[in-house]
């Protein structure tokens, strides 16, 4: 174990407390678990392997990936059962050629009938066999086939009768709850998110095609479903650290966030009632989502780095490419309060896009003594 005090690490970085961590992946671990369906953890808010063995407590599981670097680096880390959660191109066969080769299930996702085609050709040609899920949309939010659509019956009986795939079932993503005002919002999202995907199914059903996964989710609608009847996983992935827009939509409160930048004060602007931190928009990102919230979070919150607490009324209110300026919302700043020198924590707006920037995280365990750091896997 290790034991680095904050004092000795170099700012901009990564803080992440253990517990508050802990805290979240057993929620909504439980609440999974309550409603009879399984998690199948989306990697790509933190890109750790070691943070993703925390649930399946110590071993691996079925996981979720955006870029198949992730996949690479996940197999790397003994995960074998990876839906790749982007629509997939003939352009990267060849390297999900690589993964299957190697002994990982790779489960790949498509809403084309043209990219089903080339898929199936490149697998009889080259002599390997695809996993495919059809993409639906459930909301207008992203990619996807509606529910309905008669090119769903057309694919999925050409990936059915092919020697080269396999029909594994359909997946969506409620991104629209995103864009929820309240809770009772995001759970009636959340039936939205259950009856397009379902739909889908029973569709296919009628004739003779049957789904062996059935896969939604987003952190918001697992967080508050209350009824996955004919969902078989749910995949989800900013619940681990949480973030102040998931605050702002109710899912998590703002002590629950776990992940933080230490930064470090290196300036004075009394004029502007400023303090001027090292971290600015590659440390923080510069993700605005709070912007159309109730409250608007600007680029993160101010907190203690001794306990982790809010500091009343500081916000960060502008982020420079390694500048960030914090002010009050409430009075002057007391700058004898923050010297320069002090250590700061910034609470996210968005966690994966804040934690994409860096390449490690400090683990703590409630106090300044950094316990662990713990790698992360970057580029696409």
């Amino acid at each position: 174990m290790r034991k680095d005090k904050f004092q000795d690490l170099q700012t901009p970085c990564l803080i992440v407390d253990r517990a508050k961590m802990l805290t979240n992946i057993h929620r909504m671990k439980n609440h999974l678990t309550s409603l009879g369906v399984s998690l199948r953890p989306h990697v790509k808010t933190t890109k750790s392997v070691e943070i993703i063995k925390l649930l399946f407590e110590g071993g691996t599981g079925p996981i979720t990936v955006s870029t198949l670097r992730e996949a690479e680096y996940f197999f790397e880390g003994g995960f074998t059962d990876i839906m790749y959660a982007v629509g997939i191109v003939p352009a990267k066969l060849g390297r999900v050629k690589k993964l299957i080769e190697a002994g990982a299930g790779i489960r790949l996702i498509l809403d084309s009938l043209d990219v089903a085609q080339s898929l199936v050709d490149y697998g009889v040609t080259h002599q390997v066999i695809f996993d495919v899920l059809i993409e639906i949309d459930c909301d207008m939010h992203r990619a996807g086939l509606s529910p309905d659509d008669p090119q769903i019956l057309d694919i999925a009986g050409l990936l059915e009768g092919s020697s080269a795939s396999n029909f594994m079932g359909f997946m969506t993503h409620a991104g629209e709850s995103y864009n929820c005002e309240t809770t009772e919002a995001i759970r009636k999202h959340s039936h939205i998110e259950r009856d397009a995907v379902v739909q889908a199914v029973k569709y296919t059903q009628q004739s003779g095609i049957y789904s062996r996964i059935v896969s939604a989710g987003s952190t918001p609608t697992a967080r508050f479903a209350d009824d996955l009847t004919g969902v078989t996983e749910v995949r989800a992935g900013v619940f681990v650290f949480q973030d102040l827009f998931q605050a702002g939509l109710g899912v998590c409160d703002i002590d629950d966030i776990a992940l933080s930048v230490l930064t470090m004060v290196i300036g004075h602007k009394k004029n502007q009632n400023r303090l001027i931190i090292d971290a600015g928009g590659m440390a923080l990102s510069k993700d605005r989502g709070t912007a159309h919230q109730k409250q608007d979070r600007l680029f993160g919150l101010v907190c203690s780095a001794d306990d982790g607490k809010l500091i009343p009324n500081l916000i960060v209110e502008a982020a420079n490419q390694e500048h960030g300026m914090i002010t009050s919302l409430a009075g002057e700043i007391n700058f004898d309060d923050f010297p320069i020198g002090t250590l700061l924590r910034i609470l996210p707006n968005h966690a994966c896009m804040t934690a994409a920037a860096h390449s490690c995280y400090h683990i703590i365990d409630g106090n300044q003594v950094v316990a662990d750091i713990w790698p992360r896997c970057q580029g696409w």
